[in-house]
């Protein structure tokens, strides 16, 4: 088995990989070439296929049928240690951290032998300076944001040096600048050094700029391949859905929308008309960690019935202002006011009882329960109207379930399954049927789209603007700028626990926000 050129063997090569679950098959007959000094594209939809194919790869998952050849040889992954073994590792999507040891201690976890504490430090600095990934070894982990938390795993994975590396959705954190350094450094290293590189987005923009080829799976079989450059965004995300991309804002979700060119007629939501009372107002509000503020005097207001984005780089408070609004931090300064009374955040539930709903930026921290059912998920904040006298009832319980579930187009096997074996975007769509369960005047939404595929991520877009019609303020916090600029009414810009910068969507371009996200007037 020779590569492209005829004088060697591919770096990785899966042929017929097949393995189903019963009757679903979650992959049919895969082939995967990847070769040495490219970075190859793997596209899908949720439930393609993508992460079982990972998960074979990895020895997580055994095979039905195929074959998995590394450099030509044919071998057996029958777990992890094998494939670091073999030179494989993998960045996962969702972070597997241990928050309250430091960043050095996380990354060596796992080694055996004594660990030197020097040296490890040492390693983190070089392979983070290296990939353009800078942390500080003797943070602590829980005091990390997202982004910065993405590189740990990044780094973690970089420094056992694998020759084939899995990036599942590496840069769904990370911000334009980052993301944008993080693959000029990868494309550098991965010819410089001979690497491969598997890449899981679902961000066309960043396959089409960043990969060399690109293979698109769709419900377990491999449905495209093409060299990135013979291909577009536009075809590519055709072969995902089965469909053409035709909503606008899931266009601009897939990177997909000039977003310097839109204009007001282009809106879908009008900023509020002056002198209407906010449905959320927070006023100098305050929140500090060891004394330092996190929130720093931020004020802003959310009208019914309009879509304002907070854009900004992540770890500017974005993360604290959703803890504030979820109840998990309280204020040392300021106040917060819903439908014009104000609240008291130190009451456990204040928020909730008073009309604001969240979808928290980390869902399976503080979205959902991962092990209890999607039934217990979906009405946990609707105890009121499915308990009897003394219990809850479980016939109510699964008559709003079932009404939510379909409304909100939950695809489960059953309501007793557990929520983490549905995909990211059915899990969302728990969390977000969940709060519009309890009738929301103010919907907070944190990175809603996270890690979702396209046809989730057109969907969360749809409730989104159905419910700001329906006259619920909602607040959505999105690192994303298409995204932002696509849904939003008006826009602020937070930098610093602070907002920099407040305006209405038709005068934002991508340069005037970026200066507000830099601290500079604009």
């Amino acid at each position: 088995m020779t590569d492209r050129d005829g004088d060697r063997a591919p770096a990785l090569a899966l042929r017929g990989i097949g393995k189903t679950y019963g009757p679903v098959v979650a992959c049919d007959e895969v082939d995967l070439t990847v070769h040495r000094g490219e970075i190859h594209g793997l596209l899908g939809e949720n439930g393609a296929g993508k992460s079982t194919l990972m998960k074979i790869l990895l020895g997580l998952v055994r095979r039905d049928t195929g074959t998995i050849h590394r450099d030509g040889r044919a071998v057996e992954v029958a777990g992890p240690q094998e494939a670091i073994a073999l030179g494989i590792g993998m960045v996962h999507q969702h972070f597997s951290l241990v928050e309250p040891l430091t960043v050095w201690e996380n990354i060596t976890l796992g080694d055996t032998g004594r660990v030197d504490r020097a040296k490890a430090c040492a390693q983190v600095e070089e392979v983070g300076g290296r990939y353009g990934l800078p942390i500080d070894p003797l943070a602590p982990v829980s005091r990390l944001s997202a982004g910065e938390r993405q590189r740990v795993e990044l780094i973690k994975c970089l420094r056992r040096d694998p020759s084939v590396l899995v990036l599942d959705e590496p840069t769904s954190v990370l911000t334009q600048a980052e993301s944008a350094e993080l693959f000029g450094v990868l494309r550098e290293v991965v010819a410089g050094e001979d690497r491969a590189v598997v890449l899981i987005s679902h961000k066309l923009a960043e396959i089409t700029t960043a990969t060399d080829r690109v293979t698109v799976l769709r419900r377990g079989r491999v449905a495209f391949h093409s060299v990135t450059a013979e291909t577009s965004a536009q075809e590519l995300a055709r072969q995902m859905v089965g469909r053409d991309v035709s909503l606008r804002a899931e266009a601009a979700a897939l990177g997909m929308l000039p977003v310097e060119r839109r204009g007001k007629k282009e809106q879908q939501e009008e900023a509020p008309e002056p002198g209407v009372e906010p449905a959320l107002r927070l006023s100098g509000v305050t929140v500090r960690s060891d004394g330092v503020p996190l929130l720093d005097d931020f004020s802003l207001d959310v009208a019914p019935g309009e879509i304002l984005g907070l854009y900004g780089v992540e770890g500017n408070g974005q993360a604290t202002l959703g803890d504030l609004l979820s109840g998990l931090v309280e204020p040392s300064a300021g106040t917060i006011d819903v439908g014009g009374v104000r609240i008291d955040p130190a009451k456990p539930g204040a928020l909730h009882k008073a009309g604001l709903g969240i979808v928290p930026e980390d869902r399976h921290a503080s979205g959902v329960v991962l092990d209890m059912s999607v039934a217990d998920n979906l009405v946990m904040k609707s105890l009121e109207s499915v308990s009897g006298r003394f219990l809850v009832d479980r016939r109510k319980t699964y008559e709003l379930a079932r009404r939510l579930a379909a409304e909100f187009n939950i695809i489960t096997s059953s309501l007793d399954a557990p929520v983490r074996s549905l995909s990211g975007g059915n899990q969302q769509r728990v969390v977000l049927a969940r709060e519009m369960s309890a009738d929301p005047s103010v919907l907070v939404a944190a990175q809603p789209t996270h890690g979702l595929d396209v046809g989730a991520i057109e969907d969360m877009y749809l409730r989104l603007r159905k419910a700001a019609s329906g006259g619920v303020a909602v607040l959505l916090i999105s690192t994303e700028l298409e995204e932002v600029m696509a849904l939003s009414s008006r826009i602020a810009v937070i930098s610093r626990g602070r907002v920099a910068g407040l305006l209405p969507t038709a005068e934002a371009t991508a340069e005037r926000l970026g200066m507000l996200v830099g601290g500079v007037a604009a």
